[in-house]
């Protein structure tokens, strides 16, 4: 049994479908999510230049405020006081993003919308939120002023975004989710290729393996066996490059991702070989349905669309339940987010049931397969 094991393994590493799509590809799509928003958190905003312009009876509050972001470690913003066709004139030539109009009401102006406009938007909806703190200051306490200033810029750093288990989370980790969901998946091109091998009406080697004197059992446990290594060996190296290569904020239990990994494989070789079973079946026809299942399993589990997972829990949960990229998916979130024991224990025996489903299934479906002899 050992040796069939692996030289179905050589087999397979020699085959470009088995080698690319469940592994390279994934970890291509891998990096591109990354680059494109892995690290979007850490991402350096320069500073966006604005006008000021000083009307009758100023807000000397404001002027004090504004002061203080310029001089501040992050120097989010950079006011310049000028006169209003000075400023209007700048405005128009881009050379800053917004006009701040500081009368008994600062008001501003800008001539676009994006990043820095909407940065200076909320520093003046921070600004008037607390003005009514920051007077009653001048009033009490004049010579704090400064100091409550700085405490008003200081406020936002005290907020950190937190999940229901109380880990922190980045709200993009979730597109790496649904890919190792798809890696584990895409073991179905391993699992129908290890079909093929033993449908001699397909193949010329099937054909050559079915009349040889080895049991038809041990064939049949060896293709299983060896796709399945070989399959739970690619998405292992996913996950260490998602975790390790690229230093996602992974934080639960290794071991514990391991076994999600470990009936994620199950189930996408499970997959592939029950539709490669399908004797009467084209071998176009059967790449076309377990590409369709895998891409459409992928994206209701969020791959492509961060809310089309909770839109499907929301209005047809039963799907979450039995889409087996959706149960990989959020068995993640239940170590990673949630810290939830009970919801991670269910995927994982959803996807362990369909596993055997569809295991004995093929099985049956190949053992039973019969050859006309010539």
């Amino acid at each position: 049994m050992l040796h069939l094991v692996i030289y179905n393994v050589k087999v397979k590493l020699r085959n470009f479908g088995t080698t690319f799509w469940p592994l390279a590809f994934p970890l291509i799509l891998g990096t591109l999510f990354f680059f494109a928003f892995g690290n979007i958190n850490d991402a350096d905003f320069e500073t966006v230049p604005v006008a000021v312009v000083k009307e009758e009876h100023a807000d000397q509050v404001f002027l004090a405020f504004l002061d203080q972001i310029k001089n501040g470690e992050d120097q989010l913003l950079a006011p310049e006081e000028m006169t209003e066709e000075q400023a209007k004139e700048k405005l128009e030539d881009k050379k800053v993003s917004g006009i701040y109009y500081v009368g008994s009401e600062p008001t501003l102006t800008v001539a676009a919308s994006g990043i820095e406009e909407s940065i200076l938007q909320s520093v003046l909806q921070s600004y008037e939120n607390t003005r009514s703190t920051v007077q009653n200051i001048m009033k009490t306490h004049p010579e704090g002023i400064i100091e409550g200033l700085k405490a008003m810029m200081k406020q936002q750093d005290g907020v950190q975004e937190i999940s229901l288990g109380g880990r922190t989370i980045d709200g993009n980790v979730q597109f790496f989710y649904a890919l190792i969901a798809m890696g584990c998946l895409y073991g179905c091109f391993i699992g129908f290729g290890a079909a093929i091998s033993l449908q001699a009406n397909l193949t010329a080697l099937a054909a050559r393996r079915c009349v040889t004197p080895t049991h038809k059992l041990k064939l049949i446990l060896s293709e299983q066996i060896s796709s399945f290594l070989l399959g739970y060996v690619d998405v292992i190296i996913l996950l260490l490059y998602l975790r390790y290569g690229l230093k996602l904020d992974f934080q639960g239990q290794m071991g514990r991702m391991l076994l999600i990994c470990f009936l994620g494989s199950l189930i996408g070789v499970s997959m592939g070989i029950f539709v490669g079973s399908f004797g009467k079946m084209k071998e176009g026809a059967k790449i076309g349905i377990i590409l369709g299942i895998s891409m459409i399993c992928s994206f209701l589990a969020g791959l492509m669309n961060n809310t089309m997972k909770d839109m499907v829990e929301k209005h047809a949960p039963l799907i979450n339940r039995i889409n087996p990229a959706a149960l990989i998916s959020d068995a993640f979130y239940c170590i990673n987010v949630y810290d939830d024991t009970a919801r991670y224990h269910r995927s994982l025996i959803t996807l362990a049931v369909m596993s055997l489903v569809l295991v004995t299934a093929s099985f049956l479906l190949i053992r039973r397969e019969r050859y006309d002899s010539i």
